[in-house]
């Protein structure tokens, strides 16, 4: 929660965070959060109807809401000869002669002796006998395939193998390096602060909730790798029936679908991660199991069903296309089955074009009449 109010000195509008701002929840459900001003400057944020932070304005804000009546001067400086270090080593004291730096932490254990049956010919990792060369696997391409290596079961049932080699032990005569010890310091003045002056920028305002300017956006920063994050149903006012009212109308509507969403997409993806009949092995009960897991999503929300399962969703509905489609083109063939329609030979009374052309392109001469000329050229 960040507030920005006035400074009535200065004019000036300074950002203040709330110490202990309320933690979102990060899922993909709906949330509410509401916060309720007080007009004796106390608040309460409620997160889904339940209050999670209680305060004041006056002491959880940084910067206070009022600012201190008195700040560091900033020209104060400390003095060159000022010295604020308690401890000092000790100058007089000096470093033992039988003190060795060098001597190692650990040191190997002369006492230590091998334990009996101890195989120092058995390797500790074996080739697996079990593994057997990929069918996909190119020599040329992928190189010699060498087989993954297991814990070697003999090493299991001896104290151990391989070549066997001496534990190590604390050294009594590891030191470590050598410090001198520490002593107050006999110059140690203190810890330095700069003098105090009068603040230009106090003031004091005991009821800062009366004094809030007009609020004219919302603001939301987000640091977060969550994708698809909504911000919705916000509501700014002075009115907590009102805001009751728009939850009611909103989030406590959406919330418990979202609620029984969330609980079948869970429990599809644990069904999908038990061991199921595969379609290399059993084609109709894998098929059948996909479809059954879907038609029961869709039955609490069809669009979870479609983004869990797209593949079945997708076969479905290109199922419900094609016997569609199969059911027109049957009825197609149906109608197809008619007489075809045949153009009349009926010559009518009135002329056409069409009888003009035919005319003129097929001459025919009348019986038993004089013969006409016609465009044709004669053979001589």
């Amino acid at each position: 929660m960040v507030s920005r109010p006035q400074n009535p000195v200065t004019g000036e509008f300074e950002e203040k965070h709330l110490k202990q701002p309320p933690r979102p929840s990060i899922e993909k459900l709906t949330n509410l959060y509401t916060l309720v001003l007080h007009p004796n400057n106390t608040y309460d944020v409620l997160f889904n109807g339940e209050s999670h932070n209680l305060g004041n304005l006056l002491e959880d804000f940084a910067p206070s809401v009022n600012p201190p009546k008195e700040i560091d001067d900033p020209d104060d400086k400390k003095p060159e000869d000022w010295v604020d270090q308690k401890k000092i080593a000790d100058p007089d004291a000096k470093k033992p002669e039988d003190w060795d730096e060098d001597a190692p932490y650990e040191i190997p254990d002369e006492e230590a002796v091998k334990p009996e049956g101890w195989l120092d010919d058995e390797p500790e990792f074996i080739p697996d006998p079990d593994a057997e060369k990929p069918e996909e696997w190119d020599d040329e391409e992928d190189g010699d395939w060498i087989a993954p290596t297991i814990r070697n079961p003999k090493c299991d049932e001896a104290p151990g193998c391989g070549e066997w080699k001496r534990p190590f032990k604390p050294n009594p005569a590891y030191k470590g390096k050598w410090y001198a010890p520490l002593i107050d310091n006999p110059a140690y003045k203190g810890e330095w602060a700069p003098r105090k002056i009068p603040n230009p920028e106090f003031f004091q305002d005991l009821t800062p909730v009366k004094s809030l300017k007009p609020i004219g956006g919302v603001g939301i920063e987000l640091w977060t790798m969550t994708e698809d994050i909504l911000f919705d149903n916000i509501y700014i006012g002075h009115s907590v029936e009102d805001a009751k009212k728009l939850a009611d109308e909103t989030f406590h509507v959406k919330r418990p679908l979202e609620e029984a969403a969330n609980k079948v997409a869970n429990k599809v993806d644990e069904e999908e991660g038990e061991e199921e009949v595969s379609f290399k092995d059993d084609p109709v009960a894998f098929i059948r199991g996909r479809v059954f897991k879907f038609v029961d999503a869709a039955k609490v929300d069809p669009i979870t069903a479609f983004k869990t399962q797209p593949e079945t969703g997708a076969g479905l509905a290109l199922a419900v296309v094609t016997f569609f489609g199969m059911i027109g083109a049957l009825f197609g063939l149906v109608g197809g089955q008619q007489a075809p329609v045949t153009k009349s030979t009926k010559k009518t009374d009135a002329p056409t074009p069409d009888d003009k052309q035919k005319t003129e392109t097929a001459p025919v001469a009348p019986a038993g009449g004089e013969k006409a000329d016609t465009p044709v050229k004669k053979r001589k």
